[in-house]
């Protein structure tokens, strides 16, 4: 998976592989059914190639300057060809067509290239049927099952294979000749959208991004990957509601082969502070608003139907199915689709929302009194909630336990609450929510510290350590220089690094035992990030840029993270791009800027320090 690149338009996302194939679309929408799902399968299930016939062949590629526009060099013994790929940014109001362009440039020489077009809707089960259409002069090819309909037009345009159900062409390429096409979707075969302009839709789609981009404020020295990573960011957001996904991918596994794999094409509430941070702290007010807005929508209603992840528009049912037919990426079966997991009582997600609006009402963000009274209801739900065991941050498909970072969470929710009647004047009652603030706060430091292991482990009455407990000095609950906090952070150093990345809770090769679930995953990227800030806060700032520079080494040659990465087969692993990977990568350069220009940063939570 390293070797994909992203393309978005601010409604769904492609990857296009270093071969040139397009492997992964999904349309209209980011959590749509598929029309190309070879990176899950085979070529039988859906791809766009466009690529060199000759098999000796280098690839270069990069994205032009900070854009979502794509450019792939293929150069072979007898020449050298600039590939470009876009989606360009879906505009504001009215129908939304998406649309992906391509064009195919000669630079030396003459090289033969070859198109491979295959359609095939509803995550590759279904195959469309085909024909030739016209319309505004223009030839193309249309493609129709059921409520989806794409156009695919250009020269030259492929030609059916006889029995495959697929659309092949080879052509050359000289130096100084350009060949371009779209593929844009329709819900209508009846009514279709009009020929494009791919050569203006190119420069109309950088002109967006890298517009785009001058609003980002980060004077730090990791321009280049803290700008792709804001510009991920971007990319995952679904542009009608502000909310983002936390990848663009389902099923792509935490272990080659294995069966962690889950769809990620939805919004989970505990990247809620983490995106708020990133965003607002590099200039990009109107997103950080805007995921604020979808925020608020999403969790109003009855408390206790608080879910820890929503749909892009903030849809509430995500039904979790398995598509059989698909053997997996690299035979990493089930395919999932959806996330039964979104039911689950995950405790920390109250800390997140309560924390995530705090921050929107510090930052200046805007408040309603409807904002405060669905956090004063949220609250009240937790009041009778927070003794219970849960599932916790890692979304543990084993038994329910009272996990450590849950109830350091539960302090969260309630710490912010005082604070908006302390610092904000905002009504409500004060003195019982610092009484149940303070009775969490005594339980963590009393039942989640175990002197025998010498850290805060994974949850009451547990031997094992947990990588978020580094994240205790971000949200203020203890200094990362309190010798329990210090203690805590050089046992997860030495029982859960491996290569230098992170666990999340378990080595790898042990991970199984503690959630119930058959073999391992790689280190999740978002917890090295963690430990490079509790370095930092720790006083730490020399070892922690070191870590920092180690982690940004493992992104892909576009700057890419995915969720996780196997130090042993020494690749990325897990959904891909990941939002919760990127978002730690920011919040960590901001945090070692700071440190090393001596600011009491814009810190994570940024709250005051708990004694």
């Amino acid at each position: 998976m390293e070797d994909y690149a992203l393309l978005s338009d601010l409604r769904t996302a492609a990857l296009v592989g270093r071969d040139g194939s397009v492997d992964w679309l999904c349309l209209p929408r980011f959590d749509a059914g598929s029309c190309f799902a070879r990176l899950l399968g085979d070529h039988s299930h859906g791809y766009w190639a466009l690529t060199p016939t000759s098999g000796d062949c280098r690839v270069r590629r990069r994205y032009r300057g900070d854009s979502l526009v794509l450019e792939t060099e293929f150069e072979t013994p007898d020449g050298q060809v600039l590939v470009v790929d876009a989606m360009p940014p879906a505009p504001h109001g009215g129908p939304h067509q998406p649309v992906l362009v391509r064009s195919v440039t000669g630079l030396r020489g003459s090289v033969e290239m070859e198109m491979r077009w295959v359609v095939r809707f509803s995550y590759g089960a279904a195959v469309p049927w085909v024909r030739r259409t016209r319309k505004g002069g223009v030839e193309g090819i249309l493609a129709v099952a059921g409520p989806d309909t794409v156009v695919l037009r250009g020269d030259p345009l492929p030609v059916a294979v006889a029995g495959a159900r697929a659309h092949h062409t080879r052509f050359p390429v000289s130096r100084g000749r350009t060949f371009r096409w779209s593929m844009q979707w329709s819900p209508d075969p009846e009514e279709l959208p009009g020929p494009r302009d791919v050569a203006a839709d190119l420069v109309t789609t950088e002109r967006f991004w890298r517009t785009w981009a001058e609003q980002i404020d980060y004077d730090g020295p990791y321009q280049q990957p803290v700008r792709r990573s804001l510009l991920t960011l971007k990319a995952l957001t679904y542009g009608p509601s502000g909310g983002m996904v936390a990848a663009p991918t389902t099923s792509l596994p935490e272990r080659l082969g294995g069966v962690r794999n889950w769809d990620y094409r939805y919004c989970w509430l505990r990247d809620a502070t983490l995106t708020l941070l990133a965003l607002d702290s590099t200039g990009c007010h109107g997103e950080a608003a805007a995921w604020r807005r979808w925020l608020r929508r999403a969790v109003a209603g009855d408390p206790g139907d608080l879910q820890i992840a929503y749909g892009i528009r903030g849809e509430r049912q995500l039904v979790e199915w398995t598509a059989d037919w698909l053997p997996g990426y690299e035979g990493s079966r089930p395919v999932r689709i959806g996330n039964a997991a979104h039911r689950q009582l995950q405790l920390d997600v109250y800390g997140e929302v309560m924390d995530a609006l705090h921050l929107a009402r510090e930052r200046g963000l805007g408040d309603t009194a409807e904002s405060w009274e669905v956090q004063r209801a949220l609250l009240a739900d937790l009041e009778t909630r927070w003794r219970r065991p849960d599932h916790g941050l890692w979304e543990v498909r084993g038994p329910a336990r009272r996990f450590t970072h849950s109830r350091v969470m539960t302090w969260v929710a309630f710490d912010r609450a005082v604070r908006a009647v302390e610092d904000h004047g905002l009504p409500g009652p004060v003195d019982r929510w610092r009484s149940v603030r303070d009775r969490v706060r005594e339980e963590v430091l009393t039942r989640a510290w175990n002197p025998e292991v010498g850290a805060f482990t994974q949850y009451y009455g547990s031997g094992e350590v947990d990588a978020a407990t580094l994240l205790m000095p971000a949200v203020g609950f203890l200094p990362a220089t309190d010798p329990r906090m210090a203690s805590t952070i050089r046992e997860v150093e030495t029982r859960l690094r491996t290569d230098g990345l992170l666990a999340r809770y378990a080595t790898p090769r042990d991970v199984s035992a503690v959630d119930g679930l058959p073999g391992g995953e790689g280190a999740f990227l978002a917890c090295s990030f963690w430990h490079v800030d509790a370095l930092a806060l720790g006083g730490r700032v020399a070892e922690a840029t070191e870590e920092f520079e180690r982690l940004l080494g493992h992104a892909n040659d576009v700057g890419l993270l995915a969720e996780e990465y196997d130090p042993a087969s020494q690749r990325l692993v897990g959904n891909f791009p990941q939002a919760f990977s990127h978002l730690a990568l920011v919040n960590s350069a901001i945090l070692l800027s700071d440190r090393e220009h001596g600011r009491h940063h814009r810190d994570r939570r940024r709250v005051r320090r708990a004694s």
